[in-house]
């Protein structure tokens, strides 16, 4: 009876500290749940076999996962569709001032015609085994925290190179599904020739700009072309005209008659980072510490490009991939600032995590296994508060600095090859590799840029707190504080600011282990620093990993409910409805957007809503064809769905209830930007462009003929 009234008092508790957060049940469902997520209840129209059918083909063979994005095949001969923003850094890379494909866009004809699309690379998913046990008995006797990470980091490595090992034509890797609780081994089938075919202008694939970025109503033509080749025995192949387009298992269907308000929708994709499943100390260091500190520091690094950039083509386009990454960031964790403090969801962690301790002290059972969880978890918490912005900076300095960047580069291949016993083996292997990566840094690097970026982070460590000193950098201060002059010098004096001095030393071995340089010296100090610190980082991860394991296992009999695993980049199936929102009193926001509202904002005369008189001419001509939305008479461009989803859910095929494609994911509200700590249907909406958007832009705007003909074969 005692326990009944507890368990009762528990639950009474959890509904007043969810009056308003409630932690509805997360719907990123990996390929081993989807049985737990009540589809055909929910609407779904085909079997789940048909989703993902091991041993056959399913749906879930139609999907890649390209760059840190989602697409999906849908044509027999490898043809891709995911995001325009997608596609952005491999258009800068084939872009110049003469061949400006960020403005103009690109439309291959032919397949003659596609172009590389340099940097990016496609996997599929081929397979997935529960690998738990075996990474965990390996720390089963094991106490001490550092060991305990370092094992089981080494396992998951080593069974990703063994299942490599058995079969060499995949990529392996082993994910971590809940922190110290269970792993799963993923394998991967890899394409590394990839062909940029259909990108539309930047008018449309980026229509509003950061102005109407994470926001609704939408009107962007957020979409773009890949296709897949491979060479002519089928295998992975780098980048060669003798390669043939890859033929997928499956390729989606598309629906060009769309969906209407409260349909089934389903969505397939690589979903980042969540962190639902995490104490209140994790919000709190995210409240307090993270978000605030990256959000100010990439508004800052944007404003200094886009003033730089502003009277130079050349150099606007050389910065457009780090601007419009910062960008997104950005609005994205002042979005995630505006959730936490809306929904106080500090606060109902911190309770709930008060009613867990109760919880745990009330039962014996739990009591002598769990008694110092809370406590310890507490613990490890304040030690990372203590060290947060010295370590923040630190994670950031590299890529605030492309000459430091490289310097890392450098200084960390150097190294290797004092370490390495056949030297000239290790440099013929690992030379392209490092070439290309700094041959991006350098496609991105401007000088006046570095010495002011690099200005603010030595002002930033100058006012680090006493006991969070970066010492590499407070040799430089010397009772100077002109941070300007400082960075500046720095950088002139650096032979790395001339990339062919870095081309000529990169020629020879020998000449890269004598180079010698001030920024190389700077960054060695730097690493140093980061080196001597990893010990502490290390230990702290180690304690994590097993008090993280121990507070979901808790946590789950607390609540009396099994937990879907945080989003890790690994394939995932979230489904929900077409469905508007309210997200203000008074207000209603309906699930679409038309043509006409392009027409509208374009009428505001600010850049970001400018668009192609194509489409004016087209919309005043009602010049909508099989695409119009016969109760909006207009052509639909976004759609607003309640789905769960989350950065690297860009570019998911969304499909209908016969798991037809009727969209693409590219976005989220601004209300849903706190996704990642806390799912709720009321206010978490996502964003996709309507396919027949995607395909009216194509038929009647850019012409892309070669495409559409083939999607429709």
């Amino acid at each position: 009876m005692q326990m009944k009234n507890w368990l009762l008092t528990s639950f009474l508790l959890i509904a007043v500290i969810n009056t308003s957060y409630t932690n509805f049940d997360e719907g990123m469902f990996p390929l081993s749940d989807l049985s737990r997520a009540n589809l055909k209840e929910a609407g779904l129209k085909i079997s789940e076999k048909d989703i993902y059918n091991p041993g056959g083909i399913g749906l879930v063979d139609a999907l890649v996962q390209v760059g840190g994005c989602s697409g999906s095949f849908i044509s027999r001969h490898g043809l891709i569709i995911t995001n325009h923003h997608c596609a952005f850094s491999a258009v800068q890379l084939a872009s110049t001032p003469e061949h400006d494909y960020l403005t103009h866009g690109f439309v291959a004809q032919t397949r003659a015609q596609e172009i590389e699309a340099k940097g990016l690379t496609i996997r599929i998913t081929i397979g997935y085994e529960d690998v738990s046990s075996k990474v965990l008995d390996a720390v089963i006797d094991i106490n001490d925290p550092i060991e305990r990470i370092n094992i089981i980091n080494n396992q998951q490595k080593l069974i990703a190179q063994e299942a490599e090992r058995q079969d060499p034509n995949i990529k392996a890797e082993v994910s971590e599904m809940f922190i110290g609780k269970s792993y799963i081994l993923f394998k991967y089938q890899m394409i590394e020739d990839v062909r940029l075919v259909y990108v539309p202008r930047r008018t449309i694939g980026e229509f509003g700009g950061e102005t109407d970025n994470w926001i609704w109503p939408r009107h962007t033509g957020d979409f773009s072309f890949f296709r897949a080749y491979v060479g002519k025995d089928g295998k992975p192949a780098k980048f060669s005209k003798d390669n043939i387009p890859f033929r997928p298992k499956k390729h989606l269907k598309i629906n060009t008659k769309g969906v209407n308000e409260n349909d089934f929708v389903f969505i397939l994709g690589y979903p980042g980072r969540t962190f639902r499943h995490r104490p209140a100390q994790y919000i709190q260091y995210q409240q307090e510490f993270l978000l605030p500190y990256i959000a100010d520091l990439y508004d800052f690094q944007n404003r200094t490009m886009k003033d730089v950039g502003a009277g130079d083509r050349a150099m606007a386009i050389n910065l457009a991939t780090r601007i419009q990454r910062n960008a997104n960031v950005m609005k994205n964790y002042q979005g995630k600032m505006k959730g936490l403090t809306t929904l106080n969801l500090l606060k109902h962690k911190q309770q709930e995590d008060q009613a867990l301790a109760t919880f745990i002290n009330k039962m014996p059972s739990l009591q002598k296994k769990y008694s110092n969880l809370m406590p310890a978890i507490d613990s490890v918490y304040k030690e990372i508060f203590k060290e947060a912005k010295r370590e923040l900076w630190l994670t950031q300095i590299h890529s605030a600095s492309n000459l430091l960047n490289v310097a890392r580069s450098l200084n960390t291949f150097k190294k290797s090859l004092t370490e390495i016993a056949i030297k000239e083996n290790h440099w013929q292997k690992n030379m392209p590799k490092l070439t290309g990566y700094i041959n991006d840094l350098y496609g991105s690097y401007e000088q006046s840029v570095d010495i002011i970026i690099l200005a603010r982070m030595l002002k930033d460590a100058y006012n680090l707190p006493r006991d969070q000193r970066v010492e590499a950098v407070d040799e430089l201060f010397k009772n100077r504080t002109d941070f300007n002059n400082i960075a500046r010098s720095i950088i002139n004096s650096s032979k790395l600011g001339d990339k062919n001095n870095v081309d000529k030393m990169l020629t020879n071995m020998d000449s890269l282990i004598v180079f010698h340089d001030p920024i190389l010296h700077l960054q060695q100090q730097i690493e140093q620093q980061i080196s001597s610190l990893k010990t502490e980082q290390d230990r702290r991860e180690g304690l994590l990993n097993k008090l993280m394991g121990d507070y979901v296992a808790v946590r789950e009999q607390f609540l009396q409910k099994d937990f879907i695993p945080d989003a890790n980049s690994t394939l995932r199936l979230t489904y929900g409805y077409i469905k508007g929102y309210s997200p203000v009193d008074a207000t209603y926001m309906a699930p679409f957007t038309t043509i006409a509202g392009i027409i509208q904002k374009g009428n505001t005369g600010l850049p970001e809503f400018s668009y192609p008189a194509a489409i004016r001419d087209a919309w005043e001509a009602k010049n909508f064809g099989s695409f119009v939305k016969p109760n909006l008479q207009d052509v639909p461009v976004n759609i607003l769905y309640d789905m769960d989803t989350t950065g690297g859910n860009s570019g998911s095929p969304i499909m209908n209830a016969k798991g037809e494609l009727i969209g693409v994911n590219f976005d989220r509200t601004y209300d849903a930007t706190i996704n990642d700590y806390a799912w709720n249907e009321s206010y978490s909406r996502s964003i996709g462009v309507d396919i027949r958007y995607v395909l009216w832009t194509a038929e009647k705007i850019d012409h892309a003929d070669f495409i559409l003909e083939e999607i429709a074969r």
